[in-house]
């Protein structure tokens, strides 16, 4: 299908417009809305499969995937685990002493590690630290997200973002930025940013509690009980409730029946001579049906028992988080199949700022989502190593390779400085660096795949191509255009901090690398037409697509901590809008006294 060309650039705008709606609105996954925009742009003509095979030869995606890799080797280590560590060692016995470890940890190790990484490792120690002295984890885990994204500006690798700029700019022929160029600025934002939150994060954010904390309520010990129902009971024939498995807080979880297994049997179930049931209950509700005079587990006349109990094991409660990379994801409740699986139980799951506690098969679990699970700590250990979850309230028990260690720090050291010294170009320096934890055992082939976050390369591919399709059309020209008209009368480094406030109210509502794909060229072609410099410009979109903190979608990191501290939405506003009023202002003074305009 051939447009005439003079509609080229409205159709790329039209295209671009409802994939914003798309993003906002979460209709579809952003990747697979992405993708679905540059198939769309292929059948309208608008792009061709040359130029849409040509973003698989840019070096920025291949480059954020093997950090990925080395990050994960950093963690499967334990290089990450120590975080905690650390923390606990710096917090002292005080909320503010607290938040300033937090703080200092987030902005000193996100420059060298992938902070979506750091924010799952940091979270699990960060609530359990919070309930040893007494503090809401909401009053700590808003913070640790701010401090990780600000660290995160502080090195061309701290980000992803950072790393996508770099190859965009590349592209339109703008010198390579080092290792370091952008560290000094980036690091007196950070400490700006860390400085207003170590003064007003205890007046701006609010106390809530955990998932655990408003449904489990009670300290009482849990029991997951295996029940018989041997020959002779007189609870043969009776239904569940008129054998008091369905009172107070009891609950049948399954009901095996020869080959037959039933989850959740409904309480007119009537029980037979062999019947096996799983049941859950608190300890105040088992010693009831032991004590009652009607039927239950106590000794018949004969000395036999109407009930048998086969097994019973303490169970925990623990909140577990999906990551983006959780092979749960997308998938119902039913092909998880958790009881028979794993033995476990699955309470309730934190969506948003929701609690859902009607859960049925068909229920999906997405990134982000806090599963609040019930069983054995061994039972809930398997669930989240098989699944990718990672447990907030118990950790995952796992036994880091400590061994390795030194090399996984080694390798992330080398890149670093064999960058910042100009030996080789980054991307060639990770792809090295990937293979060498691979060949090491620090991470396992399988595992590196995993630490690869897909769903982000494939949204950047999708990204990168729709920015050739705008430049193209000629609608990024016609945009630089549109904002330099806008701006006629102002000199260039108020358009700068006009451009750095734009780039940040974009990343609140869409992904931080879908804004600096598609607008670093924008702003290439505004400096370009003001007869500027555009290095400032392209440091603006770097600084500003990563400075999220209003909201908890524009970011992966917010999102992570959104459910994990039972957040609201308002909450990130009270105090994120704050914070991207300080950068904006701090950016746009900073960036012209580093690279003159």
């Amino acid at each position: 299908m051939a447009l005439p060309e003079s509609l080229h650039a409205l159709t790329v705008g039209i295209v671009l417009v409802a994939l914003f709606v798309c993003f906002v609105r979460e209709w579809l996954k952003p990747d697979v809305a992405a993708m679905s925009a540059v198939a769309l742009l292929l059948v309208l003509g608008l792009l061709d499969a040359k130029q849409v095979l040509s973003v698989f030869s840019n070096s920025a995606p291949i480059t954020i995937a093997c950090l990925f890799v080395i990050s994960g080797a950093l963690s499967k280590t334990g290089c990450v685990d120590r975080l905690g560590d650390w923390l606990g060692a710096m917090a002292g016995h005080s909320e503010r002493r607290l938040l300033l470890a937090m703080l200092a940890v987030g902005v000193l190790v996100s420059p060298f590690i992938n902070n979506t990484p750091v924010v799952m490792v940091m979270i699990p120690a960060v609530i359990a630290m919070a309930g040893r002295y007494g503090v809401a984890p909401s009053r700590l885990l808003i913070p640790l997200s701010y401090a990780t994204i600000l660290g995160g500006l502080i090195t061309m690798v701290g980000t992803s973002t950072n790393i996508l700029v770099d190859g965009v700019a590349r592209e339109m022929e703008l010198a390579p930025f080092s290792m370091f160029e952008i560290t000094a600025p980036a690091l007196i934002m950070a400490l700006v940013g860390c400085a207003f939150m170590a003064v007003f994060a205890h007046r701006l954010l609010p106390v809530r509690e955990t998932l655990t904390q408003q449904l489990s309520g009670s300290s009482e010990r849990l029991f997951m009980t295996e029940l018989f129902v041997p020959e002779g009971s007189r609870l043969a024939g009776r239904s569940l409730k008129e054998a008091r498995l369905t009172q107070g807080d009891i609950q049948v979880l399954k009901l095996f029946r020869g080959d037959e297994a039933f989850s959740a049997p409904p309480a007119h179930t009537r029980l037979v001579v062999g019947d096996r049931l799983v049941v859950h209950s608190r300890s105040h509700d088992m010693l009831t049906l032991h004590s009652t005079d009607l039927v239950g587990l106590h000794n018949r006349s004969d000395g036999e028992h109407d009930l048998e109990t086969l097994r019973r094991r303490d169970v925990v409660v623990v909140e577990t988080l999906v990551g983006q990379t959780s092979r749960y994801v997308q998938r119902p409740i039913r092909d998880l199949d958790l009881a028979a699986r794993y033995g476990i139980h699955l309470v309730a799951v934190h969506r948003r700022n929701a609690s859902i506690l009607d859960i049925g098969d068909d229920f999906q679990l997405q990134f982000g989502d806090v599963l609040l699970v019930e069983g054995t700590p061994a039972q809930i250990k398997r669930f989240c190593d098989n699944g990718d979850l990672f447990a907030l309230t118990d950790g995952k028990h796992e036994t880091p390779r400590s061994t390795k260690a030194p090399i996984a720090l080694a390798t992330i050291a080398s890149v670093m400085l064999l960058a910042a010294l100009n030996v080789m170009p980054i991307e060639a320096l990770a792809l090295i660096g990937a293979v060498v934890v691979v060949i090491t055992g620090c991470i396992r082939a399988d595992e590196a795949y995993k630490a690869i976050e897909w769903p982000i390369l494939i949204l950047i591919f999708g990204m990168l191509a729709i920015s050739i399709a705008m430049r193209e059309s000629g609608l990024a020209a016609l945009m630089a255009s549109a904002l330099v008209g806008l701006g006629s009368d102002i000199p260039p480094w108020a358009m700068l901090s006009l451009v750095i406030l734009f780039t940040s109210i974009a990343t609140e509502f869409l992904s931080n690398n879908a804004v600096a794909v598609l607008f670093t060229p924008v702003v290439i072609g505004v400096a370009q037409q003001l007869g500027v410099d555009p290095r400032p410009f392209v440091v603006g979109v770097m600084f500003a697509a990563s400075c999220s903190f209003a909201t908890p979608i524009g970011y992966q990191t917010n999102t992570l901590v959104y459910t994990a501290g039972n957040y609201r939405f308002a909450d990130f506003a009270r105090m994120g809008v704050p914070m991207n009023l300080i950068t904006w202002l701090t950016a746009s003074a900073l960036i012209p006294l580093f690279w003159p305009l």
